[in-house]
């Protein structure tokens, strides 16, 4: 019996924020990779998952959720998911099917007008849907561009997922297996593990706070051969930030340390210490130099 060829792909996950797009990756990966939260704009960075198996590897791209930038660090996240549109083989455009259209979605159909990629339009979110409401959506997105399909998913429960990789599989050519079988992701221990600590922080902050956060892994090693030392720092704009993220004794930074420390034990399969630290770098979400410094590279 022949051998099937193997077929392999690259596949980006765009939409506005708070869409859906990093629980939908950790859902297909069957592992977190990347944070999620209720708080807009909480991916950064591109971040690559992989889904791979005897017969093709498809290659997931998250990207931050593109919005109408405030500053140098939004202007960079906005151009790092415009950036993958046309280096992939299919585009998943994820709505949130729970609440209304908006000149957020008006903008990415747009710019989705100009793709010559195959474009999946994804509604999200229809475990909050109701079902009667479900095909006049469906009819309404439909009417706003030729979509290769419209799939209804529930990223979060899994509705739908199992029909959307056969269709994405359609689009996938013959092609060589781009990363090792057993890979996850293509990001460094440090960079998740400072993402847990910053989802954390996103987690127990309100206003201003999450979003002028920023989290560096300092240091990290095995001080026995079940114990891992790791030292992070934690970035804000302002000392006023710094101590509300600090909190009353310490109170506050010790619930997100012991929180974080969890969920990167879950990562390495170790026992963690977990030493925070806070430091303030002012405006540094405005400053060249500091985005670079920080992780966030300016295309």
């Amino acid at each position: 019996m022949l051998k099937k060829e193997f077929r392999s792909g690259f596949v980006s996950l765009v939409g506005r924020p708070n869409a859906g797009k990093s629980t939908l990756l950790n859902y297909m990966i069957g592992q977190k990779i990347a944070i999620t939260s209720d708080k807009p704009q909480t991916t950064r960075n591109r971040i690559v998952g992989v889904i791979t198996n005897d017969e093709w590897q498809m290659v997931l791209l998250d990207t931050p959720g593109i919005h109408k930038p405030k500053d140098k660090l939004g202007d960079s996240m906005v151009k790092v998911a415009l950036n993958t549109l046309n280096e992939v083989d299919v585009v998943y455009y994820l709505i949130d099917g729970s609440v209304p259209f908006g000149g957020g979605d008006a903008f990415i159909i747009q710019k989705l007008k100009e793709v010559k990629t195959p474009v999946f339009l994804l509604l999200n979110k229809i475990d909050l849907l109701d079902k009667n409401k479900l095909l006049p959506m469906i009819d309404f997105y439909r009417a706003k561009r030729d979509w290769q399909e419209i799939v209804p998913v529930s990223a979060l429960k899994g509705e739908n997922i199992n029909s959307l990789l056969e269709a994405t599989l359609g689009h996938m050519q013959k092609g060589p297996q781009y990363y090792p079988e057993d890979a996850l992701t293509d990001q460094p221990e440090r960079v998740l593990i400072a993402e847990l600590v910053r989802e954390k922080v996103i987690e127990t902050t309100r206003e201003e706070i999450p979003h002028s956060v920023a989290v560096i892994v300092e240091h990290m090693e095995s001080r026995t051969d079940d114990l891992v030392y790791i030292g992070v720092s934690i970035y804000v704009e302002r000392d006023s930030q710094k101590g509300i993220l600090i909190g009353k004794n310490g109170d506050k930074l010790k619930v997100i340390g012991s929180r974080a420390r969890l969920d990167i034990e879950k990562l390495l399969g170790n026992r963690v210490f977990l030493e925070l630290w806070v430091k303030v770098k002012t405006d540094w979400r405005n400053r060249d130099s500091l985005l670079n410094e920080l992780g966030y590279r300016q295309k």
